[in-house]
C-alpha cells in the first residue's frame, strides 16, 4: 500500500490545543509561543520589502496554499486571548512568554516603518500582559535594521513597559547578527538583563527547499544553526558573556553536531580569530527549547547542556509546534522530577524573574 501522510478529509493530529493536563502538578512556562498583531500587519501591507520572507519566497505553490489555509484556520488562536487562555488551561500551561509572530519582526522595513510597527506590536503585547499579568510575560521586538532606533525601543520596553525580554530573528534581512552595527544592541540587552529568544524566519537562500515544505522543515533550524555559528565565531558571545539567549527548536542542528566547531578551532587559524576559548564553551552558555519532537534529542540536550539550560516550548499555535509539551517532558527517560520541574517552568522563571507560586511544584 502506498504511504499517504493523511487520507483526504481526515482529522489532522498535532494541532492546538493538545491533550488535557490539570494545572497544579507542575509550574509551567511556555517560552515559545506567538501572538499576531493585526494592526502591524496592516501597516506593512503595501511594503513588499517588509514582508519578504524566505519561507514564502522559496516555497512552491502547494506550500503557499497550505500556508494560507493554516493562516485562516489558526487566526483566532493567534489573536483571541480568550481562546488562548482556554487552550492554556486545557493543556496545563500556567504562563506563556508571548512573543511576536516571527514574520512580524519586519527587519526588511525601512527604519521609520520598522520602529512604528515594533511599537505597535510591543504595545499590543504589553496590553495583553497588563490584562492578565499572572498568565502572560511579553517578549518584545526592536528594529535591528536601525540600531539607534532599536536602542530607543529597548529602553522603552524595559523602563516604560516593564518587558523582561525580546524576540529576535536569525538574520536581519539577510545580514548576519555578528555585524558590527548590531553590537550596540546586544550590549544594551546585556546591560538591561533582558532575555533574548531567537526564532528563525527561514533560510535566506533556500532555492533547493521549495518542495515538501523544506523551507521550514530544513530552513528554520538551519538558519538558527548558521546564526549561532556567527554569534560564536564572530565574537558576539565572547564580548557579551552575560547575554541570556534562548534558541528555538532545540537550537537547530549545531547542538547535536557541536564537536565540529571545536575541531575547526583546533585545525584552522582562520576559524577562531575573534574568540578566546573553544567554541563549544560559548554554546554551553545558551538555552534551548524542547521543540525537538523525539525524546532522544531532548535527553541529549539535557545530558550535554544540563536540565538547567532546557526550557519548555510549544510554538503555539503553529502546526509545527509541540501540542503536548508537558507529556513530552514527563515521559522522557532518565529525567528526575527536579529536572522536569526545571524544564517545565523553573528555568524560564529564573531567566524572566517570574515569581513561582508557593502552591505549585
Amino acid at each position: 500500500m502506498l504511504f499517504k501522510c493523511l487520507p483526504p478529509g481526515a482529522p489532522i493530529p498535532g494541532r492546538f490545543p493538545g491533550p488535557p493536563h490539570a494545572r497544579g502538578k507542575w509550574f509551567t512556562v511556555d517560552i515559545h509561543c506567538h501572538v499576531l498583531t493585526p494592526k502591524a500587519a496592516e501597516m506593512v501591507a503595501n511594503h513588499p520589502a517588509a514582508t519578504r520572507h524566505p519561507r514564502e519566497i522559496y516555497a512552491n505553490e502547494r506550500t503557499r496554499e497550505v500556508n494560507r489555509q493554516q493562516a485562516e484556520r489558526n487566526r483566532v488562536q493567534f489573536t483571541s486571548i480568550d481562546k488562548r487562555l482556554a487552550d492554556m488551561d486545557l493543556m496545563g500551561i500556567d504562563i506563556q512568554a508571548i512573543s511576536p509572530s516571527p514574520n512580524q519582526t519586519y527587519y526588511g522595513a525601512d527604519p521609520d516603518l520598522g520602529i512604528a510597527t515594533a511599537r505597535v506590536v510591543n504595545d499590543n503585547l504589553a496590553e495583553i500582559a497588563g490584562r492578565h499579568p499572572d498568565r502572560f510575560v511579553p517578549l518584545g521586538t526592536v528594529p535591528f535594521q536601525a540600531p539607534d532606533l532599536a536602542l530607543e525601543e529597548l529602553d522603552r520596553l524595559h523602563k516604560s513597559l516593564g518587558f523582561r525580554g525580546i524576540e529576535i530573528a536569525t538574520n536581519v534581512a539577510g545580514e548576519d547578527l555578528s555585524a558590527e552595527r548590531f553590537r550596540k544592541i546586544f550590549a544594551r540587552v546585556e546591560e538591561l538583563g533582558l532575555l533574548v529568544f531567537m526564532h528563525p524566519t527561514g533560510f535566506p537562500d533556500a532555492r533547493r527547499f521549495a518542495d515538501h515544505y523544506l523551507v521550514n522543515v530544513i530552513g528554520n533550524p538551519l538558519d538558527t544553526t548558521v546564526a549561532v555559528h556567527h554569534l560564536i565565531f564572530g565574537g558576539v558571545l565572547d564580548d557579551h558573556p552575560n547575554l541570556k539567549l534562548v534558541l528555538a527548536h532545540g537550537g537547530g542542528y549545531l547542538p547535536a553536531y557541536a564537536g565540529r566547531i571545536d575541531h575547526a578551532a583546533s585545525a584552522r587559524p582562520d576559524a577562531c580569530e575573534q574568540i578566546h576559548r573553544m567554541p563549544t564553551s560559548y554554546l554551553r552558555r545558551l538555552y534551548f527549547d524542547t521543540i525537538v519532537y523525539t525524546h532522544h534529542q531532548l535527553e541529549y540536550l539535557v545530558g550535554r547542556y544540563g536540565a538547567d539550560h532546557v526550557l519548555m516550548g510549544t510554538d503555539y499555535p503553529a502546526d509545527m509546534g509541540e501540542v503536548d509539551p508537558i507529556g513530552f517532558v514527563e515521559s522522557a527517560r532518565g529525567l528526575d522530577d527536579a529536572e522536569r520541574r526545571a524544564i517545565l517552568g523553573r528555568n524560564a522563571a529564573r531567566l524572566l524573574n517570574i515569581e513561582i507560586p508557593a502552591a505549585t511544584s
